[in-house]
């Protein structure tokens, strides 16, 4: 059995940082997004990747890769959604089988005005203390580490920047 390689000072220290930014980051977006649009961050998102879906529109499956989700989880956040009248779920024109989520013009007003509120708090928190040097780096760091977690590319609303090179 080989040894365990421990991590260094820095590496711990490193690694400190990262856990306290997974724990504290979503509170502080959650937080805003219930007070402004009484959302949760996991709504938000799932209402943000349908806005920028053709149409509006996704297969529920592809939703759920898209938000990291498993179909339960996402048919009780689509249900709860569906019963504010922000999605609508229908069966699939293409396949029968399948059933899609759409964005009704209710949930679409709900994005829009939330957003600027979200990007606020997202400006506020992250990207308002780092230089651009360290954007560059968040960008290399957060890509280097989503191709280990994510190789399959589930998360697809991440495509179009997976393929370009990492920032030097």
């Amino acid at each position: 059995m080989s040894e365990t390689p421990w991590l260094d000072e820095r590496e711990m220290r490193a690694w400190l940082r990262l856990i306290a930014v997974v724990q504290l980051l979503p509170g502080a977006l959650e937080g805003e997004l219930q007070q402004d649009a009484q959302l949760t961050h996991f709504e938000y998102f799932t209402l943000a990747i349908l806005s920028e879906a053709p149409e509006r529109t996704l297969r529920m499956t592809a939703l759920a890769d898209s938000t990291n989700a498993t179909l339960p989880r996402l048919s009780h956040v689509i249900r709860r959604l569906e019963d504010r009248g922000l999605v609508r779920r229908g069966p699939c024109p293409t396949d029968g089988r399948a059933t899609n989520a759409h964005l009704t013009e209710a949930g679409w007003d709900v994005v829009v005005a939330a957003a600027p509120g979200h990007v606020a708090t997202v400006r506020r928190h992250v990207f308002d203390v780092l230089t651009p040097e360290q954007v560059g780096q968040l960008d290399a760091i957060g890509t280097s580490i989503l191709r280990t977690l994510d190789p399959e590319n589930r998360l697809s609303a991440l495509d179009d920047v997976r393929d370009q090179p990492l920032p030097r």
